[in-house]
């Protein structure tokens, strides 16, 4: 193999250009993934801390019956 051979190999991984860009849709994929779901479990959480606060509020300020 000539100098010029392996270092055309060494530049495309041996991959065809369908095969590069369908790993390179699979990674995006998985990150926007991440993302989304990082994002999600946020709102989730603030929602919860919220919903809490006003019901803490409630309570204290007997909007809310006694607990038995």
């Amino acid at each position: 193999m000539t100098e010029h051979e392996v270092g055309e190999r060494r530049k495309n991984g041996g991959l065809s250009d369908e095969q590069v860009d369908a790993i390179r849709g699979a990674i995006l994929r998985s990150i926007y993934e991440d993302i989304g779901r990082s994002i999600v479990k946020k709102v989730l959480w603030a929602l919860g801390a919220v919903l809490f606060a006003l019901l803490a509020w409630a309570g204290y300020h007997g909007y809310t019956p006694p607990l038995k």
